[in-house]
């Protein structure tokens, strides 16, 4: 890991604890050179995934399109850095576990809404209505009766 305040590449770890209920982990790192103490965040990533859209069309999977999608579903709602970073990580903790190559849109935006289902009911509707495409009031309420 390089130092942020002086570049040498050579630093060492003198602490490491785990972040999000265990699904990160923090690390307090020292630069051999100047002494620049500083922290990292090492979590997990989804690698070689491919995404099939609706309409049959295929693409890699990209964290950002499901934090953008959190990020609007809970915009004004109560939800700290920690509490984004377990959603996020519980969601590809689950994609992770499924074991595919391939997963279709909709077993992912099953998989967030029901993540968020169990934080906010608010931001549960906000994202289904979107994901789901509600046409009409009626939908809308029909999935708020349910909760």
């Amino acid at each position: 890991m390089r130092c942020p305040n002086c570049g040498n590449d050579d630093t060492k770890v003198l602490d490491s604890r785990p972040i999000t209920d265990g699904l990160a982990i923090r690390r307090r790192r020292e630069c051999v050179k100047c002494d620049f103490r500083f922290s990292t965040h090492e979590e997990m990533e989804i690698l070689d995934l491919t995404v099939v859209k609706r309409d049959g069309r295929k693409e890699p999977y990209e964290r950002e399109k499901i934090e953008s999608g959190i990020r609007k579903a809970f915009e004004k709602r109560p939800l700290t850095r920690e509490d984004f970073a377990a959603i996020m990580s519980g969601i590809e903790q689950d994609i992770q576990k499924l074991d595919k190559k391939e997963i279709g849109a909709r077993e992912i935006g099953n998989i967030v809404m029901r993540r968020i289902k169990s934080r906010d009911q608010v931001a549960y509707i906000r994202f289904a209505s979107v994901y789901r495409k509600f046409a009409d009031v009626e939908e809308f309420i029909k999935e708020a009766r349910k909760l």
